[in-house]
């Protein structure tokens, strides 16, 4: 893309967010049907099938860690400096997609359900980490980034609506017991996905480096490292990771998002078991009405507008107590088996999804402005860095979540292949949603009350860091604008930019 194409504009947006049809549709399915698949037709238990998410999303969480290191750096590789070291991973992840499909064949053992879940997983890490850096690299402009970020929301948003639409119909077509029906699925989206990621590929830009960055990048890569040296970088960059931890608005952050999508991802895996065990329902059931979250279109352009007006926090406040409200009240369908069944869970649904999708809208909304408190601190630019942490703990949590979620099923009694499962399995399955998601949501609720990190404080500290860019003097900081800094790094303002608490001497030399 030429220099005076590089405006951010909604067609831009939606070029950009087009990789988030992936990231929202193929988790969506996977997160609501492999498991289900799993169990009832592949004939694997619930422990091996949720040992199967658990394990690939461990090793996934660990390439995820190395991987943003590893894009921050990639300059220094000729096919970094010629296709980016963010673009360059889309454009070969883009014809990568097409593995998603093998994850739905029926007929196979516990190793190939193992090797070809592990694959995608580490695939879609390889696109994900890179290209959720791109908003910080296109633009500084916090409306800009909010347009981008809503932008990829609202096709998110699609890729869920359609990852839990498209389902429902294959079932109602081919039949609720046809294993073909998840196969279609597969191949379908596994084809949109690898188109969608080229378009990103064509429609986003990098922050421009330097020409005497980029030397010190091509010298740095000329130079020989020894095996000790080679160590060092390897424990330098351990050490970066935990470094994030030091940024106040990072840790609050991390904890709501960590807790917030864990709960989530524990409902879509135990809600397609609710609907067929605990309703006695059929799973094309419990596919309609997870579609409602086609409420999540509409809604991602409002909730865009939210986010500026109200602010990430009181969002995320809003979704989390709509959600644990309709979680009581799918228990309430269960215990009181009410004569308007579908109307009630209808009802249910609908709010359910609004609240849901606002869930998602938040976090990766506020994490664009996360390095820029980072940099406060460090004097550095590390998106890629701490998108690789976000996603280690995202990804561990989930493994450790789904698992468990496998093994309170089997411990509960759950039977693989059962057409009517007996009542202690039925009554895991309700405590699940109740206890579990309804926990992790309560957790997430609390954080957000402290959360400080909206538009405004954002402003003040871009302004602070331009002001001592251009030579001002720590000694002038205005009192307020002190107050909010430090409210957001959670340092002494004394200690920022160069003083004697930053830890700009602990982190690697990223550009």
């Amino acid at each position: 893309m030429s220099k005076k194409n590089k405006q951010v504009s909604l067609k831009t947006g939606v070029g950009f967010g087009l990789t988030d049809m992936m990231g929202g549709g193929a988790f969506t399915i996977i997160g609501a049907w492999l498991l289900f698949f799993f169990t009832t037709f592949a004939g694997l238990t619930p422990v091996q099938g949720a040992s199967i998410i658990a394990i690939a999303r461990i090793v996934d969480a660990v390439v995820s860690l190395f991987m943003g290191s590893f894009s921050d750096n990639f300059f220094r590789f000729k096919l970094g400096r010629k296709f980016g070291r963010r673009r360059f991973f889309l454009l070969i992840g883009s014809p990568l997609m097409l593995i998603y499909v093998l994850l739905w064949i029926t007929g196979m053992n516990y190793f190939y359900y193992l090797f070809a879940y592990l694959a995608f997983e580490i695939i879609a890490a390889l696109v994900l980490i890179p290209w959720e850096t791109l908003p910080s690299e296109m633009t500084t402009d916090f409306n800009k980034r909010t347009l981008l970020s809503t932008a990829r929301m609202f096709i998110s948003a699609t890729g869920t609506f359609l990852a839990t639409f498209i389902p429902g119909r294959l079932f109602s077509a081919l039949g609720q017991d046809n294993s073909m029906a998840f196969f279609a699925n597969g191949a379908f989206f596994a084809v949109v996905f690898a188109v969608c990621v080229f378009i990103s590929y064509r429609s986003t830009w990098e922050r421009e480096v330097s020409p005497e960055d980029m030397e010190k990048i091509i010298n740095e890569k000329r130079e020989r490292k020894s095996f000790a040296e080679s160590m060092k970088v390897v424990t330098q960059t351990l050490v970066d990771f935990a470094s994030t931890f030091k940024v106040k608005s990072f840790r609050k952050h991390l904890l709501i998002y960590i807790s917030s999508m864990t709960a989530k991802d524990a409902f879509n895996a135990v809600f397609v078991y609710y609907c067929v065990y605990a309703l006695n329902s059929t799973s094309e059931v419990a596919a309609n009405l997870l579609s409602f979250s086609i409420i999540g279109l509409p809604g991602a352009m409002v909730y865009g507008y939210l986010m500026i007006k109200i602010g990430p926090a009181n969002l995320a406040k809003i979704s989390y107590s709509t959600m644990i409200v309709c979680l009581l009240g799918y228990g309430a369908v269960y215990f009181l088996h009410p004569s308007n069944l579908m109307t009630t869970l209808i009802l249910i649904s609908v709010v359910y999804q609004i609240g849901r999708s606002m869930l998602e809208f938040v976090p990766w909304n506020i994490f664009p402005f996360i390095p820029d408190v980072d940099e406060m601190i460090t004097q550095k630019r590390r998106e890629g860095i701490f998108a690789s942490v976000m996603t280690f703990f995202r990804k561990s949590s989930v493994a450790l979540a789904t698992f468990l979620v496998g093994a309170v099923l089997e411990a509960g009694g759950f039977v693989q292949k059962a057409s009517v499962q007996p009542d202690s399995a039925v009554h895991t399955i309700v405590g699940i949603m109740l206890i579990g998601v309804v926990g992790l949501l309560l957790v997430a609720l609390i954080a957000a009350f402290t959360f400080k990190l909206n538009k405004q404080t954002h402003g003040i500290l871009v302004d602070e860091i331009n002001r001592l860019k251009n030579n001002g003097r720590k000694e002038d900081v205005d009192p307020e604008t002190k107050v909010v800094v430090e409210a957001l790094t959670g340092y002494k303002y004394e200690k920022l930019w160069g003083g004697s608490g930053t830890t700009e001497q602990h982190v690697s030399k990223v550009i």
